[in-house]
Order: structure tokens, then sequence, then C-alpha cells
């Protein structure tokens, strides 16, 4: 009985340490926005002007070509625009993006996703990719080098041209493709072209590169992105448990290497990579840079005042005089969707965080989507996911409840050995195990359902946090979003509810201490309940309707065999 006391001291140290940190996440100080502190401490320094005069030389020298071995120290110009002029800016709106580029560089300094909403309440779409003083996240791409147009030593910043100052995708169009045009210098013509496609986050950014003079042009792409330090806009602290909030860089000898700000001030990046991603994470939403695969790459972080920089720069490209060459790479910017996901680059899925049970969480999750395809609700697809899991445990619990049935059965018996030895434990507990031989009971057998159910229980909460298809989800009635916590807290007390009928069923432990622990379970669980996401409480609840519904009938089954064998 040691044994089942000690795995239920467990169980509920997990809970327990769950809510522990959920209580530090809600009550903990606030910090403020270290971004916001850095800005309003340059601007008392420097001036409003130059928070939001353009920078010519916020590039120079920020990332090494790979025909250089020196890490480039970290800029020290002017702060970056927190607000581009508008009439230096083009939208590009599909079906699920809309882009805010701006001209003077042709960098996508915002981006809203038209498919998701900051907050349930807003009908205003996601703004991902922002460039203003709460939030400074863009996505940057350009030719350095030698004759590059934002290499180091160019007195002003490209600034490219365009047909129009916003373009559609149309109802009877698949592919969008937006050209920005520059005039490097006499001869060159260098064409940045945007390409989205229907249905689609994924964008290809592609430069041709015109030589018509007489001089040989080399330049090196370069891909980066650019982000303040501040928290994260959509983080859901439901247990206090928060996403991972950093750059993920993939390469062939390891392709899921993470670093959050502290790993990148402390420790800039400088690696020769061949082929490789690099991305940035927040809490289900990404944006990531994906080079050519066959060619090699130099993947580089580094600072720009305030602004973490991290991306990468390709080989040179060399276009000789009368030719036409390309080069380009690949950018996401939306939700971390597996499917999307493994598309775009190997090991991309791997942003979806399932937790060190990921192994359990995973196939949990395909089921659930397969449900989901069928109900088109994820709540009913939740209680059909506990049902099937239930059903694929239904011989393990039942045999733990046949042990719990047949213990209750000999309980006056166990009373009787507890007066006959109370004084002698180890007497007693010799008995004891003589008994549960002679009667074929399994004393652990309680504690198989909650051993089965715990890492169902946890890989559920990877499932429920890191889905992005669970965000905003709806259920039925007052459960608008089974992502977070039961608003009126219903679903909780009515978990609790079910975990004190099904105590009811099992028998009393001998042990008074164990007895104790038992009855005060379902009031600790439903304390702990209280914070976590809806979707979880649902199953727990659904699990335990159908563990009662299972005990009642073994119970049952038990006492008619009992009864029969005493007439």
């Amino acid at each position: 009985m040691d044994i089942q006391r000690t795995v239920l001291w467990i169980a509920l140290a997990i809970v327990s340490y769950l809510m522990v940190l959920a209580w530090n996440e809600d009550y903990q100080p606030t910090s403020p926005n270290p971004t916001t502190a850095q800005q309003q401490t340059a601007s008392q320094s420097t001036g409003d002007a130059d928070l939001t005069a353009p920078d010519p030389d916020a590039t120079d020298d920020e990332f090494a070509t790979p025909e250089t071995t020196d890490q480039p120290s970290v800029a020290s110009g002017k702060s970056a625009p927190s607000e581009p002029d508008s009439g230096q800016t083009i939208t590009v709106t599909t079906d699920v993006l809309k882009l805010t580029i701006d001209r003077v560089g042709g960098n996508i300094i915002g981006t809203s996703l038209l498919k998701y909403r900051a907050d349930r309440n807003d009908p205003e779409p996601l703004k991902l990719l922002q460039n203003n003083p709460r939030l400074t996240y863009r996505l940057e791409s350009a030719l350095i080098g030698r004759d590059g147009p934002d290499g180091r030593n160019r007195e002003e910043p490209p600034v490219y041209q365009a047909k129009q100052s916003s373009y559609q995708l149309g109802d009877d169009q698949d592919t969008l493709t937006v050209d920005l045009v520059l005039e490097a210098r006499d001869g060159v013509t260098i064409t940045k072209r945007y390409t989205l496609n229907r249905d689609s986050y994924e964008i290809d950014v592609r430069y041709r590169i015109d030589n018509q003079s007489d001089d040989a042009w080399q330049g090196n792409l370069a891909g980066k992105i650019v982000r303040d330090q501040s928290g994260d806009p959509t983080a859901q602290n439901t247990l206090g448990i928060q996403s991972f909030l950093g750059m993920v860089l993939s390469t062939p000898e390891d392709p899921y290497e993470k670093y959050d700000f502290g790993d990148l001030s402390d420790n800039p990046i400088n690696r020769s990579v061949e082929g490789g991603w690099v991305a940035f994470l927040q809490h289900y939403f990404l944006s990531a840079w994906v080079p050519s695969d066959e060619m090699t790459h130099q993947y580089q972080t580094t600072r720009r005042n305030n602004l973490q920089v991290m991306g990468f720069v390709s080989q040179a490209t060399s276009v000789a005089p009368g030719e036409q060459q390309q080069v380009g790479a690949r950018a996401y910017i939306g939700p971390k969707v597996i499917e999307r996901l493994e598309t775009v680059a190997p090991n991309l899925d791997r942003t979806v965080d399932f937790g060190f049970l990921f192994f359990i969480a995973h196939p949990l999750f395909v089921v659930l989507d397969w449900f989901h395809s069928l109900v088109g609700n994820w709540g009913v697809s939740i209680i059909l996911l506990t049902v099937s899991v239930k059903l694929l445990f239904f011989k393990l619990s039942a045999t733990s409840y046949r042990s719990m049935a047949r213990m209750r059965a000999v309980a006056p018996q166990l009373t009787r050995l507890r007066e006959l030895y109370g004084d002698d434990r180890q007497r007693m507990s010799q008995e004891m195990m003589a008994l549960y031989k002679r009667e074929k009971i399994n004393p652990l057998g309680g504690c198989l359902p909650i051993l089965v159910q715990m890492p169902v229980f946890i890989s559920l909460y990877w499932v429920l946090f890191e889905s992005v298809q669970l965000r905003h989800a709806p259920f039925m009635l007052w459960i608008n979003d089974l992502s977070v916590m039961d608003p009126y807290f219903i679903l909780p007390l009515l978990m609790g509810a079910s975990m004190f009928l099904q105590m009811q069923l099992n028998p009393t432990p001998p042990d008074p201490m164990q007895a104790k622990l038992m009855k005060m379970m379902p009031v600790m669980f439903t304390v702990f309940f209280l914070w976590f996401p809806a979707g979880l409480v649902l199953y727990w609840l659904v699990n335990n309707i159908l563990s009662i519904a299972q005990q009642w009938y073994i119970t049952r089954q038990i006492t008619a065999e009992g009864t029969g064998k005493g007439s």
C-alpha cells in the first residue's frame, strides 16, 4: 500500500507544480517593456526626431559576407525608423495575408493574418509583423557586398519604384506577383519580385539583376529578421508555462537549435551552413527565411541598437556585362500549422513544440484533427478523442476496477486484520498480502487509471497549448475558447463533482493517512483545474463520467458474482 500512496503523491505533485507555475505567472510583478524603456532613453538623449528619421547607415557592416572572415560589429547608427512615411509604402493583399512593403529598401514592415484575430472579441485581423513604437518586427531582404545597393558605403538606401501603390489577389487568380524596380547604377537594373500564392503564407522573394553595363556586377543576397526584445503579444499563459520566444536555427548538423534573447546577446552566431533555415518563434506564429538548399550561407546574428537582427548571407552572385542573373529565398510569415510547415522546409514543423511527450501528443493531435474534420467542432472532437482513449485502455481499466471491486468486497476482512495486528505493522502487511493473493487482488490496481491518464493528460495539455487550430476555438454555450480556462469555472466544478462520485465507488484504504488523502483529492484537483484550459478540463470530465459508468457496471458484476456464490 505504500507504493500506492507514493503514486498518488506523485500525481498530486505534478498537478501542484503546474499550479505553482500559474500562481507565479499571475502574481509576479510585471517588468517594463525593454524596448519601450530603451526607446524612451534614446528619445531623451537624441530627441524624437532620431527615432523616426530613416537611417541610411543602419545596415553598414551589419552582416559579413561569406568572402570575409571577420564577425561584423554591432551597428551603432541611429535607431531605425519606428513608423515609415505612408507615401513610401505599398500594400499587397491575398486571401490570407496583407503585407505592407516599404519602398525604401523594399522590405516587409507589416503583416496582417486575415484568417486570425488578435483577440477573440476583436474583429480586426492579427498583425504579426509591425513597425511602430509598440513593436518593431520586420522581415528584410537585401543585396549587399561589393556592388549591392544595400551594402556598406552607400550614401542613401535604395528606393524601389512600383507601378501601383496596392496589389490584390483577384478571385480568378492563384498567384500574385509584385515587382519593385531599382536603377542601381548606369546600366544595372535590379528587380525585386515578391510572389504570393492563394491560401499560402509562403512568399518567394527573388532579385533579378540585369547588367547592361561594361563592368561585372557582384553582390550577396541577405535575409534578415529584425525584432525588438519586447514580450510575446500572442502568448496565453494558461498554466504559467510560456511558449518559446526567440530564434531557431536549422542546420544539417543540428536541425533544431533554439536561442532566446539572452543567448543572442551573449553569444552572437556566425556560422557557415549548406542549406538550412532561420526562424523567429512566438506562441502560435512564426516568421522564417529559407534560402536555397544548394548553396552555402553564412547565418549570423547581431544588434542594431536595441534590435536583434537574425538572418543569413548567401555566397556572392556575379553577373557578367550584358547578362542577367536571379537569386532569391523563400519566406514564411504565418501560423504554426504542421501540414503547412512540412511543405516549406525540412524540420520546420518542429516549431510546433508538443513537449517531451511529443511521441504521444502528436498522434493525439492527428486523431483530434481527424475528428474535427468529421464534426467541425473542437469540443466535440475532444469528447470523441476521450472516448477513443478510454476504449484503447478499456481492458486495462476493467482489470483495475475489478481489483478495486474485490478490495471493497474484502473490506470487512481488512478491518478485522487491522484490529488483530494493528500494533504489528509487519505482521499486518504479511496477512494483507496473503489475503490479496488468496482473493486475486492487485493492490496497485487502483493506481493504474491514474498512471495511464497522466501521460495522456500532459500530452493533451501541450496539444491544446501549441495547436493554433484550437486558438479561440469555441465549444458550446459559455465555452467560447477551449485553449483558455473556463471563465465561469463550471467545468472544473463539474469535474470535481464527478471525481468525488468516482471516489465513492472505490474501497476505503485501510491506511488512515491514505484515506484522508483520497477524500482531499477531489477538492484539490478542482482547485488546480480552475486554471487549466477548458478543453483539458472537458477531457478529464468526460473521462471521469466514462470511468464511473465502467466502474459501476463492473462493481455490480462482482457483487452479483459474490451473491451467487453465497447462495
